[in-house]
């Protein structure tokens, strides 16, 4: 929002445009919230593997929000992910249950955020819905922030800790929400949510080496999450393949 360009193209946009950017960004608060919180009663694994639910959400709502027919590739690999979201219930702790319900829904949310600025991407610059998206998220999380159960949302940082928030919140957060909205004017919200899959690899790697996540979690937790990320990994596989095919599977 400091950016110059930032408030001449925010002059363009017309009110109700901005009033569903707003919406959005409240959205993208909760989002923040459930997945920070998953993080808190159970572990980064569990969170991060919960956002491959995002495919399987945005499969039967993107048609919908969107107003194109339903496929029924992304209807086949959204359902195919429910042997894997079994054992990955199964092989979770039941005391980190809850986290893993929380981690659900901020996938859920994930996939309502990004199919609506998929609907309304044409009507901004990505820079410009970045910003109100994000300004709306914190005016929402000082509002919400401080009814958390889970204790103070608002900390004061060290020195140390400063740097590193800055460093996630321009390089991990601001500059991938714009370039996810720019890849939205290009590709569907479904195969964008596609992309999301790599981040439990990432974060499941990253949390044996860090914090001996391996010790909390059975093998049948492992399985659930190899069964997931195999079929969302399959989809652009088999999609590329019945393209060059010349065939179409839209239903509706």
């Amino acid at each position: 929002m400091m950016v110059p360009r930032f408030w001449k193209e925010l002059a363009s946009i017309h009110g109700r445009s901005i009033a569903i950017y707003l919406g959005v960004g409240f959205i993208v608060a909760v989002h923040w919230l459930t997945f920070y919180a998953s993080i808190k009663l159970s572990n980064a694994s569990i969170a991060a593997t919960c956002m491959a639910f995002t495919s399987l959400f945005t499969a039967f709502f993107e048609p919908l929000v969107t107003r194109r027919a339903f496929d029924s590739r992304e209807i086949f690999f959204g359902l195919a992910i429910i042997p894997g979201v079994a054992l990955l219930v199964g092989g979770t702790p039941a005391q980190m249950r809850t986290g893993l319900a929380l981690g659900v829904l901020s996938a859920f949310l994930f996939a309502i955020f990004s199919i609506l600025n998929k609907r309304f991407i044409d009507r901004g610059a990505a820079l410009t819905i970045t910003g109100i998206d994000m300004a709306s998220g914190a005016v929402c999380l000082s509002i919400i922030g401080p009814m958390s159960p889970l204790g103070p949302v608002f900390v004061v940082p060290g020195r140390h800790d400063a740097m590193l928030l800055l460093a996630l919140a321009l390089a991990c957060t601001l500059l991938p929400f714009a370039l996810s909205l720019v890849a939205l004017r290009h590709l569907s919200a479904f195969t964008t949510a596609l992309v999301l899959n790599m981040e439990p690899v990432y974060a499941i790697v990253l949390a044996i080496l860090i914090f001996r996540e391996q010790q909390q979690l059975s093998p049948g937790f492992y399985a659930g999450v190899v069964i997931i990320l195999a079929v969302v990994f399959s989809h652009p596989l088999l999609t590329a393949a019945s393209s060059a095919g010349g065939r179409s599977d839209p239903i509706l």
